[in-house]
């Protein structure tokens, strides 16, 4: 029941997030702070959450070698998906604008400012090649991973409770980065294939798609793998793989910002540090404890767990 309330949050949150605009101007400015906020909590949920995860459940099964590995694969399997799809881009300008904070300071021109622009339309552009269709896809794939991350955090949690993390907030951290990147995600995908001309109802209905994908994906992890693969090692990788994905995407959208805007710096770097304090805070309301003794032995339950898919 808990994955398919976190299904109907995700379609909406994805369908609220399309039609942002309509409710609101979400200009460079606001769309930058938004990113930095989100960018903090997915730093935070990669290293508070999912990385420790990923040690405490290999204790006495696996090495910290193979955790680093799984790590670097799930970075650079997400870089190479932005680099093929050119999909992860949120600035929503149609066309760029003066910097304001630059003139408010004696009206000098702002290279840094000029240089982000041209970075974004950059990117705007070869994700408008590609096509709506293809930035669904990449994003697509992108909320599939965000799949392997949730199954893999819940599963976790409800060991280390004794299988009882179902009935509380399993995977709340790791869900809660999800749930609050999918609205930029959204606007995307509905931008481009807005301006692709494709009917409004299609639109929809691909929105709800994408919306359901990565509770889908979660759900096969968690009920539809066969036994004998949901092992220790599965799902350290599924762990480590997971926080390399939110670390690619949190740094994806940070360091852009800083060689390219020297604008608003100081609101972007408290936005990201409240993302941060938030990822953090969450630590207190998981179901995850450091001296659980379950956490000590997960990997041994895990071979109990086996029962209960």
């Amino acid at each position: 029941m808990l994955l398919v309330g976190y299904a109907v949050v995700l379609v909406l949150m994805v369908l609220l997030g399309a039609n942002t605009n309509k409710f609101v101007l979400l200009n460079h400015t606001r769309t930058q702070l938004i990113m930095s906020f989100v960018s903090g909590i997915m730093l935070g949920i990669a290293v508070f959450h999912l990385l420790p995860h990923a040690l405490y459940a290999a204790q006495g099964h696996v090495s910290v070698d193979f955790v680093a590995l799984w790590l670097m694969c799930g970075l650079i399997v997400m870089f190479l998906l932005q680099r093929v799809f050119h999909f992860h881009q949120h600035d929503f300008d149609e066309a760029p604008q003066p910097c304001t904070s630059t003139h408010a300071h004696g009206g000098g021109h702002d290279n840094s400012h000029d240089h982000s622009h041209d970075h974004d339309h950059a990117a705007s552009h070869s994700a408008a090649e590609l096509g709506g269709w293809g930035v669904f896809m990449g994003l697509a794939l992108h909320s599939l991973l965000d799949g392997v991350a949730l199954a893999a955090s819940m599963q976790v949690d409800w060991l280390s409770t004794g299988h009882t993390g179902w009935t509380g907030l399993a995977g709340i951290g790791v869900f809660i980065a999800i749930f609050l990147h999918k609205p930029l995600d959204a606007m995307t995908i509905g931008m481009f294939m807005q301006r692709q001309g494709v009917r409004s109802t299609t639109r929809v209905l691909v929105l709800i798609a994408y919306g359901l994908l990565c509770p889908l994906a979660a759900g096969l992890i968690l009920f539809g793998l066969p036994a004998d693969i949901t092992t220790p090692a599965f799902i350290v990788a599924a762990l480590a793989f997971s926080a390399g994905i939110f670390l690619c995407i949190a740094l994806s959208d940070l360091l852009p910002e800083i060689h390219f805007h020297t604008h608003d710096r100081g609101k972007m770097t408290l936005m990201l540090l409240l993302g941060i304090v938030l990822s953090f805070s969450l630590k207190n309301i998981e179901s995850i404890h450091e001296e659980s003794p379950q956490l000590g032995a997960t990997s041994d339950v895990l071979v109990e767990s086996e029962h209960h898919h």
